[in-house]
């Protein structure tokens, strides 16, 4: 009897040892599947229909400045990037995110794109002021503790006369719009 229980808990023990843990599902979803990319840029040209990077003002953003543009976010993060060349030397330029492409007129890109709705700010938009180098180059990266909204997009990159304004009632105000870049999921 003693030798049938020692078999039958050597029996049980076998069982218990050989079954395995399920294995570790692979996410629904990877990082890389919820990342989004968006990108735009070029040579500015005059505001045309299906322009993706316009000048609106050639006396702050003279024939031949070019702008590039990307803005990536994975699941909490978001960073965006621009750089400029051939701008005015030493100069600083307010830069945002905005919500619409670019279009014939400046106000074509609608408002700044805002990550939570509720107040102009670098902790909800995506600022990038920038200032030039003497041959009107400059790069400028932001990065934000949240992500994009899938369908609820940045389009565009807009370029203001003027360093934005960070307090008060004028937050997020940064001068008339000069350039433009619209944004495209690459």
């Amino acid at each position: 009897m003693r030798i049938l229980g020692v078999l039958v808990a050597l029996g049980l023990l076998a069982v218990a040892c050989g079954q395995q843990a399920p294995a570790a599902q692979p996410p629904t979803h990877s990082p890389a599947a919820t990342a989004i990319r968006l990108a735009g840029g070029g040579t500015l040209i005059a505001a045309r229909p299906k322009a993706s990077a316009i000048v609106y003002d050639t006396a702050l953003a003279p024939a031949g400045a070019s702008v590039n543009a990307t803005a990536e976010s994975g699941a909490v993060l978001a960073t965006s990037t621009v750089t400029v060349a051939g701008l005015l030397p030493n100069r600083t330029y307010g830069v945002h995110l905005h919500v619409n492409p670019c279009g014939i007129k400046p106000e074509d890109a609608g408002p700044h794109y805002q990550h939570a709705h509720t107040h102009a700010s670098a902790d909800n938009e995506v600022w990038l002021d920038l200032t030039t180098d003497a041959s009107g180059y400059a790069t400028a990266t932001a990065t934000q503790d949240w992500a994009f909204v899938p369908g609820r997009l940045p389009r565009s990159l807009v370029i203001h006369a003027e360093k934005t304004a960070t307090a008060g009632a004028q937050a997020g105000t940064a001068g008339a719009r000069i350039a433009c870049v619209t944004l495209a999921e690459v």
